[in-house]
């Protein structure tokens, strides 16, 4: 593969590593790729999925809870994956997530998020407390982002389709944490992505950098003070990377680099911040000095692809308190990520703005006995909101729990206000699969318990209906009938609905969900 390089990348890496380093560089893209998983703490230790699974894990160094696992190898073939037990990630890309030092509590920004990798770790991180607002500009990369939290059972993710520069006045120095994953050039990928080599010609790194700073001004705009902000790239253009933050810093003298380490990182390198590499910009000695407390990942010195990250905090005290929540926005646009939900028929449902239902959010009123029924007939003792932390909002026929403190979103592309917990429609509610899968099997009062082991198991993640006797639906109340919608689990792990009928269990498992 090595010969595939292109040949104006050869050069530059020649003439920044030296001909002796760019020889071991090189030598690494003949050698196999790293695969990795990262375990979802919300719904398993790391430990007890490294026991549970079939096939062998080794621990990623600097992720907590990443495994590498062997070529040849198909976690995306296993029941576990359709219950959100894990994420499949290339182990460099875990680096920002680690970095971030996360806390739960915290109000965090996933600012170029999809397909969901970073989200999903930063949400495992929050356990459940806090705010997670993660945001893509680009409405079809939304889809998979908004189906992935939805995997992992996220109950304090909003998900945002916008420009950032869009974001500010609802989000100025309102997050303790910030993570860019910034578009680049891909050089930290070729291995992973063949075709990424043909493409970088295409890219022009004057561009990405040209776009990376602005995405750096707009999240230094929402950084609370005290707060810290994770850079990241796949590249190893210093105009990317060591350039950018020492324009940065040369800018903000309120930021400063945190120092980062972990098992075979490379420091940054202050010496290529020269000319013509980074277009013969001048830096001050603070900058320049700054810069050697980022990190590079490169593929000849750890078992990963290419990667940069630099973390940066904003000098202050304690971060501000949040913004006053807007009780009911009504100027929020739903929509824009292509991730509205559909009628029966197949067509939009729309989620047209509009003031919560029922008396707001404080509380379900007439509008929402149906999910008052619901929870009171299903759920073991809470409500949604209760189990979530936070408010019910209704936009259109669409219920959600949206997360305290949350500012007000007027005018914002709001693919989903909050954890989307089902439809209200003609007098019934509606349960979504995205309920299902932030549930724990003991907050439910009727379950289907299936073992991984069953044949059945396999039959309902392919959306069969299934023989089940009555006695296998367990009920933890004698008022609760066998009838009615039933969470399934699979090995004591949620996996989607289904309701029992004489012998039969309708399987409710959605369309676009089903193994293949």
């Amino acid at each position: 593969m090595s010969g595939k390089l292109p040949a104006g990348f050869v050069d530059k890496m020649k003439d920044l590593l030296g001909e002796e380093e760019y020889a071991q560089l090189a030598a690494s893209y003949d050698e196999p790729r790293a695969y990795g998983l990262r375990a979802n703490t919300l719904k398993i230790g790391r430990d007890e999925l490294a026991a549970r699974l079939p096939f062998a894990l080794t621990p990623v160094p600097w992720a907590a809870d990443g495994f590498y696992y062997e070529e040849g190898e198909r976690p995306g073939k296993h029941p576990y994956y359709h219950a959100g037990l894990y994420y499949i990630q290339e182990p460099s890309a875990m680096t920002p997530g680690e970095l971030l030092d996360v806390r739960p509590g915290d109000r965090v920004l996933d600012l170029c998020a999809a397909p969901g990798g970073k989200s999903t770790q930063i949400a495992a991180k929050l356990r459940g407390r806090g705010v997670l607002v993660v945001n893509d500009n680009h409405a079809e990369r939304v889809k998979a982002l908004v189906k992935n939290l939805e995997l992992f059972g996220v109950r304090n993710a909003v998900v945002l389709n916008e420009k950032p520069e869009r974001m500010l006045g609802a989000f100025a120095g309102y997050f303790d944490r910030i993570v860019i994953d910034a578009p680049c050039s891909g050089e930290g990928m070729f291995r992973k992505e063949e075709e990424m080599m043909a493409q970088w010609e295409r890219h022009s790194v004057a561009v990405c950098a040209g776009m990376q700073r602005e995405l750096l001004e707009q999240a230094a705009a929402m950084l609370a003070p005290g707060g810290k902000l994770v850079y990241s790239t796949c590249t190893f253009s210093p105009e990317e990377n060591e350039a950018q933050i020492a324009a940065f810093l040369d800018k903000h003298d309120d930021f400063d680099v945190v120092p980062t380490g972990g098992a075979g990182f490379a420091p940054g390198r202050p010496d290529w911040l020269r000319a013509p590499w980074t277009g013969g910009g001048a830096f001050s000695a603070r900058a320049a000095a700054a810069v050697a407390g980022t990190a590079r990942l490169w593929p000849h010195r750890l078992r990963g692809e290419g990667h940069f990250a630099a973390v940066l905090q904003r000098q202050g005290g304690v971060p501000s308190a949040p913004p006053e929540a807007d009780a009911a926005p009504p100027a929020m646009r739903i929509g824009g990520g292509g991730a509205a939900e559909r009628t029966r028929s197949g067509r939009k449902a729309g989620l047209r703005a509009e003031r919560p239902r029922g008396g707001g959010p404080a509380g379900p009123g007439a509008g929402l006995e149906p999910l008052a029924a619901f929870e009171r007939e299903l759920l073991r003792g809470s409500s949604c909101a209760e189990l979530a932390g936070g408010r019910l909002v209704c936009y259109g026929d669409h219920v959600y729990v949206s997360p305290e403190g949350l500012p007000g979103l007027h005018g914002l592309k709001v693919v989903r206000p909050g954890w989307y917990i089902g439809t209200l429609r003609r007098g019934r509610f509606e349960p979504s699969h995205a309920l299902a899968m932030g549930l724990r099997m003991e907050e439910a009062a009727r379950v289907l318990p299936l073992a991984s082991a069953d044949g059945r198991a396999l039959r309902y993640l392919k959306g069969e209906t299934l023989e089940v006797a009555e006695d296998e639906i367990v009920r933890d109340r004698a008022d609760v009938t066998v009838k009615g919608y039933c969470l399934v689990g699979i090995d004591g792990f949620p996996v989607g609905w289904g309701k029992w009928q004489d012998g039969l269990f309708k399987n409710e498992y959605p369309a676009g969900w089903r193994w293949t």
